[in-house]
């Protein structure tokens, strides 16, 4: 076992604070990653304040890690020491399931998280708010020498959660795609509609971000306070992506689509929502969920993001302004990731 800084959540909605936790020796399929930045995802503070339900502490979260390898296992192939490397939302998957069969090992039964779970090894697993993490080599990816570290690390999470639903329902050229909400995730799903070639509209609680938007790659912006702008777009859409971690009126969204188009959900409110299934119904459209993707999607999608020279827009912070970042984030006050230098644990 080796010993390494970290930033935890003692408890439910504590502060996080400066500790150490003990990483697993390097087994044979095992990289060791010197973390050099992690990013901070608001499902970090929806599991350190248990509002998905009861989590494990002391949690050291984060999911968005980027670094370097410095030591690979007698067994491993794939890497060596000195390439750079990510690790995303979940460290193992048992590959014999129906999911990891089908290529989708992101939902494998037996599978274990970056943080908040509990290991094979019957241990916390602990995520990238940390100096180093040990990790299996086929749950390791590669990031691509054109992408800087830290604007990478959000891709992790944040890319893979966009790339993947807009992949899946086919945004590109001649598809009218709306991001719903212009945050930490829906930055990204900007970037990447645009880079698929899709007409991109950004729909957002007012305008303040308009600009931003422009720039990221919308073609439209509109603000959903405004009860024009349901008028204006009503049955425009082919997609509609939501990254909003809020409950909404899915009727009123579901009628900006097409016939047959689809509102999928990649954000987590912490309550329930509810529909009129006539909302649904009238017109064949599609209500559904999406959570990041496998590895080899995951892989994949750093690569467009590589070819396409996309990466986050963060703000870099150290590891004791992690607190504020937190309080930061619940308030929207950040364009658009937080990034932990790593350095400064």
């Amino acid at each position: 076992m080796t010993t390494v800084a970290a930033y935890a959540a003692p408890a439910a909605k504590a502060p996080l604070e400066r500790t150490t936790i003990e990483r697993r020796p390097v087994g044979p399929n095992d990289v060791l990653i010197e973390i050099k930045y992690a990013g901070i995802c608001h499902s970090d503070i929806h599991q350190a304040n248990e509002g998905w339900g009861e989590a494990i502490f002391p949690m050291v979260p984060g999911h968005e890690i980027a670094g370097v390898i410095t030591e690979v296992g007698s067994a491993v192939t794939k890497f060596r020491a000195g390439d750079r490397a990510g690790v995303g939302c979940f460290v193992d998957s048992c590959g014999t399931c129906e999911a990891c069969r089908s290529g989708q090992n992101q939902f494998c039964q037996d599978g274990v998280s970056t943080y908040n779970a509990i290991g094979r090894d019957g241990k916390p697993a602990y995520g990238g708010y940390s100096t180093h993490i040990v990790v299996d080599a086929d749950h390791t990816l590669r990031i691509p020498d054109s992408i800087p570290l830290d604007v990478a690390a959000p891709l992790l999470c944040a890319g893979i959660t966009l790339y993947s639903p807009l992949k899946r329902w086919q945004a590109g050229p001649g598809k009218k795609v709306a991001i719903l909400g212009l945050g930490g995730l829906g930055h990204m799903g900007v970037k990447i509609a645009h880079a698929m070639g899709a007409e991109v509209t950004v729909l957002s609680q007012t305008l303040r971000k308009q600009e931003d938007g422009l720039k990221l790659g919308a073609d439209h912006y509109y603000a959903t306070s405004d009860e024009d702008t349901f008028k204006q777009l009503a049955g425009s859409l082919d997609l509609i992506v939501s990254t909003v971690s809020a409950p909404l009126d899915l009727g009123a969204y579901l009628s900006l689509l097409k016939t047959g188009g689809a509102f999928v959900n990649v954000g987590a409110p912490e309550e329930p929502n509810s529909l009129n299934m006539f909302g649904l119904i009238g017109g064949n459209k599609i209500l559904a969920g999406s959570m990041i993707g496998s590895i080899a999607e995951t892989q994949e999608m750093l690569d467009f993001c590589a070819e396409h020279g996309l990466g986050a827009e963060i703000e870099l912070i150290r590891a004791d302004q992690i607190n504020e970042a937190y309080e930061r984030v619940l308030a929207s006050d950040v364009r658009y990731r937080f990034v932990i230098d790593t350095a400064t644990i």
